[in-house]
């Protein structure tokens, strides 16, 4: 679990001049240039799009130009005459090796991947801005912060860690939450996750939580998941790591979108105004519109109905309209203030709760435009904790500095050359000048005969007013490898966390422990881990204990220091903060054929209203006849559109359809996966006959809702703003 140029820059200023010399844009470069080739049928017949098929000599089938489509070229801009066939020696001879439209073509399919990323490597990205809301020059002096009402332009990646690129969207897992801001001095990298603090308080121990997180080296499994013993046999050594757990263990790790969760910087950052005056700073990213997760039983299927989740969530949602939102808030404090703490703000395990520093909302970002290519994109796209821009510095936070050598690294590494700054989606969106030059893939070099400085011939010079200066912090002090007194409290904020959580969260995190721990084979790992659970509450301890079988509860692991009582704080829930309405979620509304047209067609108003998308699931994609005679188009078949990919489901059916639809184990899994999984569920009469066939009683709680007449349809709006009837899980539990 876990885890440049003038205008765009220079780089892609002369990118862009290159590529017009001989015209060999990509076929995407631009959208009247975007083109859909169909292949050629066996017997060359005209296929679908504009251009058609045609035989050439020897009865080679290809697709030719109407005049309308650019003509196909090689890298090197040479116009093709035929992209299907090879060239050959005759009919049937051998393949010539002066064939270089196909080495061309191949060579470069042969290299077009690229090592994916160690953690962080399955995400997904989109573009937007952040508008800021007013001055913070009595703060810092970084650019984007100084006019209210100014927009930024940012590229933000979200990830799941653990897994591959080929993993699925919704293990249980941290997710990264990396946000690029190209400011007009300097691309700054806010690289974050949704859980604000870490397992690890140095990150000299960051290779061997990878290591231990990862698929086992000689299984290979599991993938994207850590319910295994190296993981926690790891955990079971690091006390230092159990405040995460708590965190990982949440509901924060199974979130229903990207849209709906939160994200932080993790560290103490500082920031610096323009007299030199230093603050401490936490980032936190506020979704506007609330959090929500998914229950567990729900991850488990929605991975095997969708892999994608979240990615396709939050493309549909820009693609709609619905564009995410989320303010940035800052927890702002000097010096003294966090020298008044009973724990060091340097702890990257430790959080400043917002009843004790409050969070200060400065601005929002917005994403409203989704990748043109997710290669050149997303999967480019290479994020430095290092980037920062002037107003913004470090802290002594051991795991930043730590993250500060590493990235830079890994870029390297990924990305094959030094000059990954110059690709589009890292090109800083201001003026880049300096002397570095050469190595692979360098689209930019100085011009003229200076490649150094100081010189006699001019060029960018460095600037003392304006460049970037550290805070000029005073340090001392014999060089040790130890850790700081300060760090030493691994229980307090844990328990703090465990003990903020509403009754349901905690038995999700009681249940989530034990799934876990259930899969370690060795009975000392598992004990350990429940020792350390001692120490946040023994409680918690006992239940996963008994549910693991354990015939004694084994005494609490010693603490470095006493674990204090600290007060609840309420921003620590998800079900404390969600949504005040039903936007951006997702109805699935079941139907039959004959389904009565007005109640489904006020079920959509009311939707529409709320800012609620609606998808219909039949029994085929072709859609069904409704009562009016009119055609309702289907999103989904019976199957292909489980309850678990929408946020509330109405059951509309005809009387004589309920007796074999109560037979069709799609519909049945339809209804009971709604019913478990803490849904509201609406449906007309002959879906509360359907209902109680299947085994669901359609008035066995608030959650339940009968429609009658188009006005219902607005009080099931109104009910679904809760998102989840949590009374429905603590009854089945009892």
């Amino acid at each position: 679990m876990f885890k440049s140029a003038v205008s765009f820059c220079l780089a892609s200023s002369f990118l862009a001049s290159s590529l017009s010399l001989c015209s060999h844009l990509p076929v995407n470069a631009k959208d009247d240039q975007k083109m859909a080739a169909p292949m050629p049928s066996d017997k060359g017949t005209q296929a679908s799009g504009n251009a058609p098929l045609s035989k050439g000599v020897a009865g080679e089938t290809h697709q030719t130009s109407d005049n309308k489509l650019p003509t196909m070229t090689t890298q090197q801009g040479v116009p093709i005459s035929d992209d299907q066939n090879s060239l050959k020696a005759g009919p049937n001879g051998p393949v010539l090796m002066e064939d270089f439209v196909l080495r061309n073509k191949i060579f470069h399919f042969d290299h077009e991947r690229i090592p994916e990323r160690v953690v962080h490597a399955r995400g997904f990205g989109a573009h937007g801005y952040f508008e800021n809301y007013k001055s913070l020059s009595d703060i810092t002096k970084a650019d984007l912060f100084q006019r209210p009402g100014e927009k930024t332009p940012v590229f933000v990646r979200f990830s799941t860690v653990a897994g591959n690129k080929g993993s699925v969207d919704l293990p249980r897992d941290v997710r990264g939450f990396a946000t690029k801001f190209y400011t007009k001095e300097g691309n700054w990298d806010l690289v974050g996750n949704n859980i604000p603090v870490f397992f690890i308080q140095d990150g000299m121990k960051f290779p061997d939580l990878v290591h231990a997180a990862k698929d086992e080296p000689d299984s290979g499994f599991p993938q994207a998941a850590t319910a295994h013993d190296n993981f926690w046999d790891f955990i079971s050594l690091t006390p230092e790591s159990m405040h995460m757990i708590m965190w990982a263990m949440s509901d924060r790790g199974i979130p229903r979108s990207f849209r709906f969760m939160e994200g932080f910087g993790v560290h103490t950052f500082r920031m610096v105004n323009a007299e030199g005056k230093s603050v401490f700073v936490k980032f936190h990213w506020k979704p506007k519109q609330g959090l929500q997760s998914v229950v567990w039983n729900e991850a488990v299927k929605i991975n095997g109905a969708d892999a994608d989740f979240h990615r396709r969530d939050l493309w549909n949602a820009i693609k709609n309209g619905d564009f995410p939102e989320w303010e940035l808030g800052l927890q702002i404090f000097d010096e003294a203030t966090a020298k008044s703490f009973d724990f060091d703000v340097l702890d990257p395990t430790k959080i400043i709760p917002e009843e004790v520093v409050p969070v200060k909302i400065v601005g929002k970002m917005v994403l409203n435009r989704t990748v043109d290519n997710f290669f050149a994109e997303t999967e480019q796209v290479a994020f430095c904790t290092q980037n920062i821009v002037p107003g913004v510095d470090f802290s002594d936070d051991p795991l930043l500095q730590a993250r500060n050598f590493s990235y830079l690294d890994t870029q390297l590494k990924r990305l094959g050359s030094p000059n990954f700054t110059q690709l589009p989606i890292n090109a800083p969106k201001c003026p880049v000048m300096n002397f570095e030059q050469d190595g692979h893939m360098a689209f930019t070099n100085p011009k003229g005969r200076a490649n150094y400085e100081p010189n006699s011939w001019g060029g960018p010079r460095e600037n003392p007013n304006t460049g970037f200066k550290s805070h000029p912090q005073v340090m001392s002090g014999p060089k040790m490898r130890i850790r700081p007194e300060s760090f030493a409290d691994h229980y307090s904020q844990a328990r703090q966390f465990y003990k903020s959580q509403t009754e349901i969260e905690q038995k999700h995190i009681q249940d989530a422990l034990t799934f876990e721990l259930s899969k370690v084979q060795k009975p000392s790992i598992r004990e350990r881990v429940v020792a350390h659970l001692m120490n946040i509450d023994e409680q918690l301890a006992a239940q996963v204990g008994a549910n693991l079988g354990m015939d004694k509860i084994p005494a609490a692991l010693p603490s470095a220091k006493p674990v204090k009582d600290l007060p609840a704080s309420a921003k620590l829930s998800i079900v404390k903060n969600g949504p005040s309405s039903f936007n951006g979620r997702k109805i699935g509304v079941l139907v039959s054929e004959g389904v009565d047209a007005a109640l489904l067609s006020s079920i959509k108003a009311a939707a529409e209203k709320e800012g609620t998308t609606v998808e219909v699931v039949a029994a085929t994609i072709g859609g069904v006849t409704a009562s009016d005679g009119s055609h309702v188009a289907a999103d989904h078949k019976y199957g292909g559109g489980p309850s678990v990919l929408f946020d509330s489901v109405v059951v509309l059916v005809a009387p004589d359809k309920v007796d074999s639809l109560s037979k069709e184990p799609a519909v049945k899994d339809f209804i009971n996966d709604a019913y478990a999984h803490l849904k509201f569920v609406g449906c007309n009469d002959a879906g509360s006959s359907l209902l109680d066939k299947v085994g669901v009683k359609p008035d066995s709680d608030e959650g339940m809702i009968s429609f009658k007449s188009g006005t219902d349809s607005n009080r099931f709006i109104e009910a679904c703003r809760k998102l989840r009837l949590w009374d429905r899980e603590l009854k089945q539990k009892s």
